[in-house]
């Protein structure tokens, strides 16, 4: 796999992990809407987010080149 095929894949992925974490913003907001609600299940679906954007910044970082300052 050369670079362009590895920064297409990274890229790939950034834009899957990026509707995903938009995704679990509208889930938690409807279940936080719907009173009573789960506060187990919106506690595991923030996590799950958090974890999300680590992934996100995570691939950002391999994607922007370095700078040098």
């Amino acid at each position: 796999m050369n670079d362009s095929d590895t920064r297409a894949a990274l890229r790939r992925k950034l834009a899957d992990l990026v509707t995903e974490h938009r995704d679990l913003d509208q889930v938690i907001a409807q279940l936080v809407g719907d009173a009573p609600y789960d506060q187990l299940q919106v506690q595991r679906l923030k996590k799950r987010k958090l974890m999300l954007r680590d992934q996100i910044e995570q691939i950002q970082s391999k994607l922007l080149p370095d700078i040098i300052a």
